[in-house]
């Protein structure tokens, strides 16, 4: 136990504040962190082996058959392949309840290759996707603690489950709803989602945007651009009058919208009128309803063009993501326990080479944070995921752990040059106990869970859940297939071909 831990404990006992339960909790907590500081070699071996594995949203074949040997071997029960995706994963330990849901995912992000420790552009593969937001740290974090977790829970025989799902595809919002939708959280009392950032950190109310990406494809007519022009409809027509129209919506809408497209069918040739043309779109906003009011308009736009153009249309939605709603009563128990663990005491040697890779960013030069930042509700991102589902159905936690630089963005190859790093390791450990111990009190602690649930229960009564995702969708199951056939001969030189087992 760390020495500030061990005096706040014998005050406190001196002082007759702390009850015998409370050093029985506290014996629990330090099973947990002794069986994460054990385990520090085969974490970073989990997080570092997924790095390289590199892998596109549905297609973390390599990711979810380590882990789930990780777990298999750990005594968890796995199962891969439900919700009719091949890499969606969840394991679980216990049965019965309170049953707590860690919730995360391993997919790395288009032409993200670079290599660890170099503070300048260099791919391992060049065009190769790779770990640039760090999601390769998730696996290790999440593993660690659900086995930590157990070790407890056999040792002290309590009663409960704890579940790990690794959702595939997040970068693209994809699997989470499918997984809600098949039932999956439909038993569980609380979920805590868990991310890679610079400091640990929890928070509550809405954390980001709700998201709906979809694709509209035209189909028209072909005809020689020059001869007969008059013969042709052209779908490219529509996908600009689709564009065009949405333009003229965007100052009629709420000042919190977001809405971005891209062109992904254009046309072949400028003498040849297109019979197909595609646009894919990304609606958000801060809560689902305005979201889903600006895509019905949307909608109406391409109903517009296609009448315009005497073209036809086929509407896609590819995936829908509700905000994070991060539960107060939970983050007040995570703070707790992140005060408790601390952020990670960083060597003068790793602050040094965080603030020359800060200075060679040009981003101001504070070094790695020594702080665990206080509790409080976040200024809500415009960014988004696809676990916030799982926060409307179920009391959730939004935890994040130290294992980047501060000022280094994600979605940059800058974000991949330390996710491998000592850097990472350590922000690993920490992430672990924290959320080791978060679950060890939500499993003891029913009250809490009480009050958790009286607190989604009106929160979601006012703003009640609705599926956007249509009743036949299913996943995309070759998403970025072709991709990873093309890039993956080449990165598997790289693996580590590790097996890594707790104990």
């Amino acid at each position: 136990m760390h020495s500030k831990n061990v005096k706040l404990l014998l005050a406190a006992v001196a002082i007759g504040f702390l009850p015998f339960v409370a050093n029985a909790a506290d014996e629990k907590k330090q099973l947990a962190w002794d069986t994460i500081d054990r385990n520090a070699q085969a974490i970073a071996d989990v997080g570092d082996s997924i790095y390289w594995f590199g892998e596109l949203g549905m297609q973390e074949f390599e990711s979810s058959k380590l882990l789930k040997a990780t777990l298999d071997a750990a005594g968890f029960k796995t199962e891969l392949g439900g919700a009719g995706m091949p890499t969606n994963l969840w394991a679980e330990w216990g049965s019965g309840r309170p049953r707590i849901v860690i919730v995360t995912e391993v997919d790395a992000l288009p032409e993200g290759s670079q290599t660890p420790d170099v503070m300048e552009h260099k791919p391992v593969v060049r065009g190769a996707p790779g770990h640039m937001e760090g999601h390769n740290t998730h696996g290790a974090v999440a593993t660690a603690a659900a086995f930590a977790v157990k070790q407890v829970m056999e040792k002290y025989k309590l009663s409960g489950s704890v579940a790990i799902s690794f959702g595939p595809s997040e970068e693209t919002l994809i699997s989470r709803p499918y997984i809600v939708r098949a039932g999956y959280f439909k038993d569980a009392d609380a979920a805590i989602y868990l991310h890679i950032g610079y400091d640990l950190a929890t928070g509550y109310g809405l954390a980001n945007y709700a998201a709906i990406s979809s694709t509209f494809t035209f189909h028209g007519k072909t005809a020689h651009a020059a001869v007969d022009p008059w013969d042709g409809k052209d779908a490219v027509d529509a996908v600009e009058l689709m564009d065009i129209g949405f333009a003229k919506l965007r100052e009629k809408l709420h000042p919190t919208y977001r809405a971005h497209r891209t062109i992904t069918m254009g046309g072949i040739q400028p003498n040849i009128i297109a019979d197909t043309g595609q646009i894919w779109w990304f609606v958000r906003d801060a809560n689902m309803p305005d979201a889903k009011e600006t895509y019905d308009k949307l909608v109406n736009i391409a109903k517009g063009a296609a009448l315009m153009t005497q073209t036809t249309y086929d509407e896609h939605i590819n995936a829908a993501g509700w905000p994070q709603l991060g539960n107060k009563a939970l983050a007040e128990v995570i703070q707790k326990n992140a005060e408790a663990v601390g952020d990670p005491e960083w060597s003068n040697e790793e602050q040094e080479y965080a603030k020359k890779f800060q200075g060679a960013l040009k981003v101001k030069q504070v070094g790695l944070i020594t702080k665990v930042a206080p509790l409080g509700s976040r200024p809500q991102s415009a960014s988004s995921n696809d676990s916030g589902d799982v926060s409307w159905v179920v009391p959730a936690g939004i935890f994040s752990f130290p294992a980047a630089v501060p000022g280094v963005q994600f979605h940059n190859w800058q974000a991949g040059v330390t996710p491998v790093s000592s850097i990472a390791h350590k922000g690993e450990v920490a992430g672990a106990k924290t959320l080791a111990a978060t679950i060890i009190d939500l499993m003891t602690s029913p009250d809490v869970l009480k009050q958790a649930k009286a607190e989604f229960d009106q929160v979601t009564t006012a703003s009640p859940y609705f599926a956007v995702l249509p009743t036949d969708a299913k996943p995309p199951l070759d998403l970025n297939a072709a991709a990873m056939a093309q890039f993956r001969p080449e990165m598997a030189k790289s693996y580590l071909h590790k097996a890594p087992r707790y104990n």
